[in-house]
């Protein structure tokens, strides 16, 4: 009988143990963020069956798939900015062109849910040795480079900290410029990013055994990076595919891992991964989209 007994105590406190985690997890996912960082590939690029025209509703398709809540994105022209910002309803937006810091240029749009964030403050920066000034470049980068960057205020939280996004583009031929361009990311992520939540998306074009990721993520006289490397904290062993230059072939997976997701230590990274969404073997850019979901 008192065995019997034991037994119907041991199930309950299963039963409850289940409830009380799934409630858990219900509650948590509630306010989960999930964050998005996709080189969009411009759209003027001589592309031909890749063409944007030709890729641009598959690509919103699949972003409207990955569901993000902060989308970052890199490599997009104004009227690619202005047909996201169509057809993402319900999501604010900001981006200006690197050249004159309106139209011209490449933009690092970013994107945000206006049901779950209100803006605070928002501006631009260049990677360059006078990052204010529009239109600016240094070292040896061959094109203006900058970030774009959002205060935001998160509806579903009644008090606590903002989030600082951050989304950017390091040059592709500089190597100085890169490594140049992680400082001051990381130094801006402080400034900007205090008393905050800081998230940073981009396009780095650079993998993680290189200067600028150890510029970013790695000690720095003894001080830890403000910001972790979203991938790294939920797989800590690299594996073979994780490239995210894609050249529009879904097969392209063996490459360098030059798109990262960076979160200040705040958060708590419940999953990170690399999306290889395809049709027919084509992917909808030639970068693959990287994703995060984060917790406070």
């Amino acid at each position: 009988m008192l065995i019997q007994l034991l037994q119907q105590v041991a199930v309950h406190a299963v039963l409850v143990f289940c409830l009380l985690t799934s409630w858990s997890k219900a509650q948590s996912s509630e306010t989960d963020i999930r964050v998005v960082s996709f080189n969009i590939r411009y759209g003027t690029a001589n592309d031909g069956e890749n063409h944007w025209d030709k890729r641009r509703e598959f690509l919103i398709q699949t972003i409207k798939d990955l569901k993000p809540d902060l989308l970052g994105t890199q490599e997009t022209l104004g009227f690619q900015r202005d047909y996201l910002a169509q057809q993402l309803v319900g999501f604010g937006h900001l981006g200006v062109g690197r050249e004159d810091g309106k139209e011209a240029g490449e933009m690092m749009a970013l994107y945000f849910r206006t049901d779950r964030f209100e803006k605070l403050e928002s501006g631009h920066f260049w990677l360059s040795e006078t990052p204010e000034s529009v239109g600016s470049k240094s070292w040896d980068s061959s094109l203006p480079r900058m970030a774009t960057w959002v205060k935001l205020r998160d509806k579903k939280r009644a008090v606590g900290p903002p989030v600082l996004f951050i989304n950017t583009h390091f040059d592709h031929r500089g190597e100085t410029a890169r490594i140049e361009s992680s400082k001051l990311i990381r130094a801006k992520a402080v400034e900007l990013g205090k008393d905050c939540h800081v998230i940073i998306t981009g396009d780095f074009n650079a993998d993680e055994q290189s200067a600028p990721y150890r510029a970013l993520f790695a000690p720095d006289n003894d001080h830890e990076s403000p910001v972790v490397d979203t991938l790294r904290v939920t797989q800590t062993q690299k594996r073979s595919n994780e490239g995210t230059f894609s050249g529009f072939k879904a097969t392209e997976t063996q490459g360098a891992r030059i798109d990262w997701i960076g979160v200040s230590r705040k958060w708590q990274v419940r999953s990170a991964d690399i999306d290889r969404t395809s049709r027919d073997g084509r992917t909808p850019s030639d970068h693959f989209p990287v994703i995060a979901v984060l917790s406070y």
